[in-house]
């Protein structure tokens, strides 16, 4: 006959401290002080920037490329605080006016030592893209669209992209005969029109508040 068995509910008494386990596989019992770390965030990012950008994402044109520019800025929250964690992509005609694409009616072009798209983050404080000017398209009124670059943001907090354009400051000839520019009032049109600099071009994107960029629905 077997002995007695034991009460599964007799539990003793301890007779050492004892830690609780960490809850990460392997790492034994927490040998210091128990801190909080980071969860992820409940919308979209922070990880976009980390898991969608690579190495040579930054650049539309090929490094080096004769002409090429650098488009930079910084993304700015409704508070005014600069978001270190956005991700910004970048769609443009090359400085033909045409698109790598075979969706362009037209027909994909091809233009040496350039791809059209490019993807960056933020995490320094701001974002750069290289690329080469774009030439003017079709605005599909029988006119043509000034030259500019389409860019679509993501950020925590944004359940999808906002879509936006960047313009050029120097090309006020062609901006003052956009279709889209013209439907806008001048403190509009300047949230859209990046100011140059010694080595391209420079155009600030605020999420929210007075200065707000203006979005376009898709």
């Amino acid at each position: 006959m077997s002995g007695p068995t034991a009460d599964p509910l007799d539990v003793r008494a301890a007779t050492e401290p004892h830690q609780p386990r960490s809850g990460q596989r392997g790492s034994g019992f927490l040998t210091g002080p128990f801190r909080l770390g980071p969860t992820p965030s409940a919308t979209v990012g922070p990880y976009l920037a980390i898991g969608l950008t690579w190495a040579d994402g930054i650049f539309a044109a090929e490094e080096g490329t004769p002409g090429g520019v650098w488009i930079r800025g910084q993304v700015f929250d409704g508070a005014g605080n600069v978001v270190p964690d956005a991700m910004i992509e970048t769609w443009q005609a090359d400085p033909d006016g045409g698109f790598p694409s075979p969706e362009d009616p037209r027909g994909a072009a091809s233009y040496p030592g350039f791809r059209g798209y490019a993807r960056a983050q933020t995490n320094t404080g701001e974002f750069g893209i290289f690329t080469l000017k774009p030439g003017r398209v079709p605005d599909g009124e029988g006119g043509s669209q000034a030259p500019h670059i389409d860019v679509s943001v993501f950020a925590r907090g944004i359940l999808d992209r906002v879509v936006t354009r960047i313009y050029f400051a120097d090309e006020a000839d062609a901006n003052a005969e956009d279709v889209v520019l013209r439907g806008l009032t001048d403190d509009q049109r300047s949230t859209l029109i990046a100011a140059k600099t010694d080595d391209g071009y420079r155009l600030d994107i605020h999420l929210q508040g007075e200065r707000e960029t203006v979005f376009f629905a898709l």
